[in-house]
């Protein structure tokens, strides 16, 4: 990222600070507040489009709205994997994933955008309780 503002700065260090959560921007405003950086809502989106245009967060379309995280491997592509019981999003950086992407290209003729590819299921310990219960 060849500019970046101390706003800027302080946003991706509030998300990698929080690699495994996802926060929405107001919580990230009022985290930054919380440890006295004054930025606005408005600065705060602005600045998240930068650093996911960078690669260097992910944003994670729900219906709540969007949530942002720390990539911490933003050189290449990842999976994300977001649990719908818990909304658990967990990064999925595995050599396996070329296979596939070669796959849909070639066969299907699609390629896949591995930044914005979410993946949506049960993490283990939410299938462990589902199964404790007897639930489906």
């Amino acid at each position: 990222m060849p500019y970046t503002t101390k706003q800027r700065q302080a946003i991706l260090r509030c998300l990698e600070a929080r690699a495994g959560e996802t926060l929405t921007p107001a919580e990230l405003a009022e985290e930054l507040r919380r440890g006295g950086s004054s930025v606005g809502l408005a600065t705060v989106y602005r600045q998240l489009e930068h650093l996911e245009s960078a690669g260097l967060i992910h944003r994670i379309q729900t219906e709540e709205g969007a949530l942002y995280q720390y990539c911490p491997h933003p050189a290449h592509g990842c999976f994300l994997l977001r649990c719908e019981d818990c909304g658990r999003v967990v990064h999925l950086d595995c050599d396996h994933l070329q296979t596939l992407y070669d796959h849909l290209a070639s066969e299907h003729h699609f390629r896949v955008d591995p930044r914005r590819t979410v993946l949506t299921g049960r993490c283990q310990d939410c299938a462990r309780e589902v199964a404790r219960h007897g639930a489906n």
